[in-house]
């Protein structure tokens, strides 16, 4: 087997090895929180302190109520229990009854409203717990199925290595060596087919002399434009 072969096949093992490092990096940045999921916890947080705040005050209002209520019924007892007899009192106390009956009906009203909100806020709520349920699922699934990839190509990663180590093991150093330079200087292509004369790393017709030597293949050929290894199948 021509070094030429050799080293076209040690690319083919590189170039796959780079294609399944590079998927299992996309893999590792998916891996973790979402930040989707993230997102949707701290708006369904937000929401249900509004919920939390508008719960609060509508007891409040509500006890703000019943506190009035209970002030103008004790004074309607005494407004209408034959207790007080003087009219200037009596005009009082109907004045005071008023007034607070005009206040619980303005805190009803804010009660209302309060209520209100709160069955939109709860409806919003629900919602947001249902969306966090379903990108929670979502994300789990994901996750899992990325783990699983993650092995798979751990495991297909090291079978790639030890397969170069074999193939490598094969070839010379000095080749090796300058293999590894036009790797990192062509983008990872040190190694290209000839077909119908021409070299496929840059596409250019190569001189008769070239192409000669490379079929023969007894050295390494380089080609005289991209200085490519040459390997003609």
């Amino acid at each position: 087997m021509s070094k030429g072969r050799q080293l076209y096949e040690l690319q083919e093992v590189d170039l796959e090895i780079d294609a399944k490092r590079e998927a299992l990096s996309h893999v590792m940045s998916r891996l973790g929180e979402s930040e989707a999921l993230a997102e949707a916890r701290i708006s369904l947080g937000e929401e249900e302190e509004h919920l939390a705040e508008l719960e609060r005050s509508q007891r409040d209002g509500e006890w703000e109520v019943e506190d009035v209520r209970a002030k103008a019924a004790l004074l309607e007892e005494k407004l209408y229990g034959g207790a007080v007899k003087n009219p200037k009192e009596l005009a009082s106390l109907q004045e005071q009854v008023e007034n607070l009956k005009r206040r619980r009906k303005g805190l009803e009203d804010k009660v209302l409203d309060i209520m209100t909100e709160v069955e939109t806020v709860q409806q919003k709520v629900s919602l947001k717990r249902r969306e966090v349920a379903r990108i929670d699922e979502d994300w789990r699934a994901e996750q899992a199925s990325l783990s699983k990839e993650q092995a798979e190509l751990g495991a297909a990663l090291a079978t790639l290595e030890q397969k170069r180590g074999e193939l490598a093991s094969r070839i010379d150093a000095a080749s090796v060596e300058l293999y590894q330079a036009l790797r990192r200087k062509r983008q990872g292509r040190a190694v290209a087919k000839v077909e119908q004369g021409m070299c496929q790393g840059c596409r250019i017709v190569l001189p008769m002399s070239e192409l000669q030597r490379a079929r023969i293949g007894q050295e390494l050929m380089q080609c005289s434009s991209c200085e490519r290894i040459l390997y003609v199948s």
